[in-house]
């Protein structure tokens, strides 16, 4: 049975500077086609941020924004992620709360998800955010043990992992009000192959990073992740998993074309790249707490080309040219 909301269906999208272009073009992109598959205004939208006017998002693209309503009307209200986690604009615990008590559906994607966890003050399996933030959220000692799934719906809100998540997150919304031939329609036109459920964990942060079918291989990159600050050797990955240091260095240059203690660096310094851009950790302690207790600065400048305290100043990686 469909959701007796009567059409159209209002959905607000809450944002400031620094907004994730890839949420905000999944939700606007899959309700513009759900009218187009359904001939009718199924839904309607509106941008707003804080104090109204033009947001400009990472990529340099800017957004025409109407500001926050003190009594918000919306059926749905998306609150979207922003490449800086700490950005002031993401403490909306006033306006979650005035769109709940308004009776609006409030769905917070990827960084404004982890900062309502943060000041929530826990983090519980019915809420979840994006890998990269939960890893944030640990480092900062805020205590419990998150959800890796996609999207998570506490009955009250519902708090996502965003980026390309955000596609399964608007195609579920649309089955509330389209049949499920009109989902399927739209979904197709998306070329979304497969409608992810809200519980399928997320590849990187769900330790389900490459299903190669080679269980040992799969295996080994979960201990890799779980053991990112204090890394294990080699020779006690093979054991763990039962197999000579031959047959994993073989594995992994047939699925990764790369050594595993190549491809275990790299998962640290990636995990180092995300500490320096989304905490306040000294360079120091970021390289500590990705395993690199010497000559940190030196691996991730000849990994990036850039040194980590460069990088905390710019906040970009150097261009490469094609």
């Amino acid at each position: 049975m469909k959701d007796m909301i009567q059409h159209p269906v209002q959905v607000d999208i809450l944002m400031s500077d620094g907004f994730v272009l890839t949420e905000l073009s999944a939700i606007l992109e899959l309700l513009r086609i759900a009218n187009r598959v359904t001939a009718r205004e199924v839904f309607r939208w509106q941008n707003l941020s804080r104090h109204g006017g033009d947001i400009r998002c990472r990529a340099g693209i800017d957004v025409a924004t109407q500001p926050f309503r003190a009594r918000p009307s919306a059926h749905y209200v998306f609150v979207l992620g922003n490449s800086d986690p700490d950005a002031k604009e993401l403490s909306l615990q006033k306006e979650i709360k005035a769109y709940q008590w308004a009776g609006a559906r409030v769905i917070l994607l990827s960084e404004a998800a982890s900062r309502h966890i943060a000041e929530t003050g826990e983090q519980t399996m019915s809420h979840t955010t994006h890998w990269e933030n939960r890893a944030v959220l640990n480092e900062r000692g805020t205590p419990g043990v998150g959800s890796y799934a996609l999207v998570a719906d506490d009955g009250r809100i519902i708090t996502s992992a965003g980026m390309g998540s955000t596609h399964d997150l608007v195609l579920a919304l649309l089955g509330s009000h389209l049949s499920a031939a009109s989902v399927a329609t739209v979904a197709d036109i998306m070329l979304h192959e497969k409608i992810r459920t809200f519980s399928t964990l997320q590849p990187f942060g769900g330790k389900e990073l490459s299903l190669t079918g080679n269980r040992a291989l799969d295996q080994c990159v979960e201990l890799m992740q779980a053991n990112l600050e204090e890394p294990l050797r080699i020779s006690e990955l093979v054991a763990l998993l039962g197999i000579s240091e031959r047959s994993l260095e073989r594995h992994f240059r047939a699925h990764f074309h790369t050594t595993p203690n190549a491809y275990y660096r790299e998962l640290r310094l990636n995990h180092a790249n995300t500490l320096l851009m989304k905490t306040a950790m000294s360079v120091r302690d970021v390289g500590l707490a990705c395993g690199f207790p010497n000559g940190f600065s030196s691996l991730f400048r000849r990994h990036f080309g850039v040194t980590p305290m460069s990088l905390r100043k710019t906040g970009n990686l150097p261009a490469y040219n094609s």
